[in-house]
């Protein structure tokens, strides 16, 4: 631990930095025993934390890490629940690699996003998706298509439909990032759609949406223009709110038709445009 630089077992140690902490001690960490005699090559095995720990070896010696961490003399120390093995530098959790595809090319590689790829074309969004972001897109799987009632898909799908298609699509979709990290509870945030997306948190678990599809565990995706968060069902886009006011009311209300309400009530209108209706009215401010 000496060996890295000063001041980073102190950052790590504070209690905002829990989260990084625990994960670079997992990195150090596999479940199941590994002993010496295993390792007869190079090879990789799956860390507590998540990410591939590559062990090579090199003549007597064994190394571990992308940074070629010395497998002490010290090895093979058994405990009463597993075995220690002594190295000589701290494991750094290697950065991911960078991706190569766009959200779409995504989409496609996956193989589980057909319906949804055949709507992007559809609605010609793929040259926009395409772009240079950064976006988030909450993508349903062929399966959360399917639960859709008979036949959705098919009449979305027409060109008589497309405007309602692409509003349903880029309700899925918000510009700019929204990683993982930045959900710590219950928000909402525009969609490119026009309207808000709420986001819930329920335990260890992320809903989006007023129905609460779930981000299953295939979430923070990267792309090279954004982030795909996988959902377990389609999103739909909540029906606005029914009004509450007449006409005379929401000019009341809105306060920048005062001469307006006083020539209605001056002209024994109010009282008209109050009535069942339905009226359009073309109101100067």
């Amino acid at each position: 631990f000496a060996k890295l630089p000063a001041g980073t077992v102190e950052d790590l140690l504070k209690p905002e930095n829990k989260d990084q902490l625990t994960d670079l001690l997992l990195y150090h960490v596999i479940s199941g025993m590994v002993t010496s005699d295993m390792v007869t090559g190079d090879m990789s095995v799956p860390t507590a934390e998540g990410t591939e720990l590559a062990i090579s070896v090199k003549g007597e010696e064994v190394y571990v890490g992308e940074g070629g961490a010395k497998v002490t003399d010290m090895y093979d120390v058994m405990a009463t629940n597993g075995v220690v093995h002594v190295i000589d530098a701290v494991l750094m959790i290697p950065a991911p690699p960078a991706p190569t595809k766009n959200i779409p090319e995504l989409a496609v590689e996956a193989g589980v996003f057909k319906t949804l790829v055949a709507a992007l074309t559809a609605a010609d969004l793929v040259t926009t998706l395409s772009g240079d972001g950064p976006f988030t897109v909450f993508a349903p799987t062929d399966d959360a298509f399917a639960k859709l009632p008979a036949g959705t898909v098919e009449d979305l799908l027409k060109p008589e439909n497309k405007d309602q298609l692409t509003d349903l699509l880029l309700y899925h979709v918000i510009s700019g990032m929204v990683t993982s990290d930045m959900v710590t509870g219950d928000m909402s945030v525009p969609t490119a759609e026009g309207t808000e997306l709420a986001i819930s948190v329920k335990g260890e678990e992320v809903y989006v949406g007023e129905g609460g599809a779930k981000v299953t565990d295939m979430y923070d995706v990267m792309a090279t223009n954004g982030v795909v968060h996988v959902i377990d069902a389609v999103l739909m886009i909540p029906a606005p709110p029914a009004p509450t006011k007449n006409i005379p009311e929401l000019a009341v209300e809105a306060g920048v038709f005062k001469t307006l309400v006083a020539a209605l009530t001056a002209a024994d209108l109010v009282t008209t445009l109050s009535g069942d209706g339905p009226f359009t009215v073309f109101a100067p401010t």
